[in-house]
C-alpha cells in the first residue's frame, strides 16, 4: 500500500481560487481539474472564506494567529503592486491580440 503525501496550498493560492470560482466563468468541475484540487475543497475554501475574511488560511500551526499591522500594511502594498501588474498584463494582452487578428 502506497501513501500520498498531502498536498498543503498556500493561503494566496486558496484566495485566487475562489476568487475565480466565485467569477463563475469556468464550471467548478473544469476549474477544479485545472488547478489540482477536488471540487468539494473549493466549496470548502469558499465557506473560509466568507466566514473568516482577512483571517482564513492562517497557516500551519497558527489558527488563530492575527495578521499585525506591519503585515497587513505590507500584504495591501504587494497587493496594489501585483493588481498594477495585472492591469498591465490585460492591457498588453489586448493589444497584442489586436495586432495578431
Amino acid at each position: 500500500m502506497t501513501r500520498k503525501t498531502r498536498t498543503t496550498f498556500s493561503a494566496e493560492f486558496k484566495r485566487e481560487a475562489v476568487r475565480l470560482f466565485e467569477q463563475g466563468n469556468k464550471d467548478v468541475a473544469q476549474l477544479a481539474r485545472e488547478l489540482g484540487v477536488r471540487r468539494n475543497q473549493l466549496y470548502k475554501w469558499q465557506q473560509e472564506v466568507h466566514e473568516q475574511g482577512e483571517a482564513a488560511f492562517p497557516g500551519q500551526g497558527n489558527r488563530n494567529r492575527k495578521p499585525s499591522g506591519e503585515d497587513t500594511a505590507a500584504l495591501k502594498a504587494e497587493l496594489k503592486k501585483l493588481r498594477e501588474e495585472n492591469e498591465i498584463l490585460k492591457k498588453a494582452a489586448l493589444y497584442f491580440a489586436r495586432e495578431s487578428g
